[in-house]
């Protein structure tokens, strides 16, 4: 109580706002980045916290983030906007259909990178030793493990393609 606020953690302040956004009984809940440099369970309580109080309360939530597990968590319905322009307006459910098709596996080679990668998907950017591949979803265990078998490989990630059309 006594210790200012600008002193407190992230997280710390980032529930103190919760807090005192919902001191009010607001009908509508603006929320930006709602867990943002909160631990992972921190995360959990705080989406699970805000979707009981918005069952409860009947109240409308808008959220922004660039979170997807906020999203997924809190969200039945997304707008996505990008430069101004609105991508997608509709339930969640439909940008894993839409977007979620492939996925970017960012390979880094222990040698030259090889020059036939094309056949294992879109080369989306080569920056040596690294290079990045846009690749049917489905099709990544497949594609793994031909590439591990076939190049000399340091290092993989999976991630999510960005959300752009």
């Amino acid at each position: 109580m006594s210790q200012p606020v600008r002193e407190l953690s992230l997280g710390e302040r980032m529930r103190m706002e919760l807090i005192a956004a919902l001191l009010h009984g607001p009908e509508v809940l603006l929320l930006d980045e709602p867990t943002i440099g909160l631990d992972v369970v921190s995360q959990r309580r705080v989406q699970e916290f805000l979707r009981f109080y918005q069952a409860e309360r009947k109240i409308t939530v808008l959220l922004t983030s660039h979170y997807m597990k906020d999203v997924e968590a809190l969200c039945k319905r997304a707008i996505i906007i990008n430069h101004g322009k609105i991508n997608h307006d509709g339930p969640l459910a439909e940008i894993v259909d839409r977007f979620g098709r492939h996925k970017i596996m960012d390979l880094q080679f222990a040698g030259e990178v090889p020059a036939d990668l094309a056949r294992y998907g879109v080369v989306v950017e080569i920056r040596p030793p690294r290079v990045r591949l846009e690749v049917p979803r489905q099709r990544i265990p497949e594609i793994l493990t031909s590439l591990l078998s076939t190049y000399s490989i340091e290092d993989v990630g999976v991630q999510e393609r960005p959300l752009k059309t």
